[in-house]
């Protein structure tokens, strides 16, 4: 966890120089998660559409280090007491038989970089999967939301990025087997009291479905926060008359909240966590 913090923190520092200097008194600078639940998903490995061997593979994969404890070492070495496993990438070489993964490396803890070498929950089962499979691993980062598109164009053969499972992705992959249950989560300046009465996800819409446009919401661009925000008819969710603006990645929407040019931020549960701890280590 220590090892995931600092790269949050590197990652959190590098956003302050691209968005610009906040307030200089630090102890503003604290900000929380409001501990609710605010959507139900699952996160599942997209496959090439190309190639129902690897996702039958990957299926028994998966089934394998869930019952064996693979996964649950690995998780431990992000939420627990363990320690996180760098995982490193070949080059690409069509002449090798490679597993090439799409990946967007910064939604720490599934997937992030220090160095040369990758880290992360989704990574450490990449290179498990690689491994199973007998193959090279390849890792290529990218943008979240071209992750599905590169494996349905047949540039990479699986997208492992802490994606949803999601009826339009599947026009670009085949999903496996979900591997992790997730959810959505509201971050707030650590001295915002607007939803400390709240006990379930409703009392939170209650009080977002109240605010019109002048209350700005960062999300990371292509995520299910983003899709939540807006409005999407395919989950249910109707959206919020709020203005929805997107980052690259979650460290970088909490940084402009500190920086008071958003008013709250809404990204996936363990990253939200990840980064919240960091900037209140600062």
């Amino acid at each position: 966890m220590k090892k995931l913090l600092a790269t949050v923190l590197a990652m959190v520092m590098a956003a302050t120089m691209l968005v610009g200097c906040g307030s200089s008194d630090s102890s503003a600078e604290k900000v929380r998660v409001i501990e609710i639940d605010l959507t139900q998903e699952e996160y599942a490995f997209g496959v090439d559409k190309t190639q129902p061997e690897l996702l039958e593979k990957t299926n028994e994969f998966i089934a394998k280090i869930m019952e064996d404890g693979t996964f649950d070492e690995i998780c431990n070495h992000y939420f627990g007491d363990g320690t996180p496993v760098a995982v490193k990438s070949a080059a690409l070489d069509e002449s090798k038989d490679q597993l090439v993964v799409a990946t967007n490396a910064a939604f720490a803890p599934f997937e992030y970089t220090e160095g040369d070498n990758f880290y992360g929950i989704d990574m450490e089962i990449a290179a498990e999967l690689a491994n199973y499979l007998g193959k090279e691993l390849v890792i290529q980062h990218m943008d979240f939301d071209a992750v599905c598109l590169a494996v349905g164009q047949q540039k990479c053969d699986i997208a492992m990025a802490g994606l949803t499972v999601k009826e339009d992705r599947k026009e670009y992959v085949n999903f496996t087997n979900s591997y992790y249950n997730a959810s959505q989560k509201l971050i707030v300046l650590a001295e915002d009291t607007t939803f400390d009465a709240c006990k379930e996800a409703a009392d939170v819409e209650a009080i977002l479905n109240g605010f019109d446009n002048s209350v700005k919401i960062g999300v990371q661009n292509g995520t299910t926060g983003q899709f939540y925000v807006e409005g999407d008819a395919e989950w249910g969710f109707s959206g919020y008359a709020t203005t929805c603006i997107g980052y690259k990645n979650g460290s970088l929407a909490v940084q402009d909240l500190i920086n008071g040019n958003i008013n709250y931020v809404i990204i996936d549960s363990a990253p939200a966590a990840a980064v919240v701890a960091a900037i209140n280590e600062l």
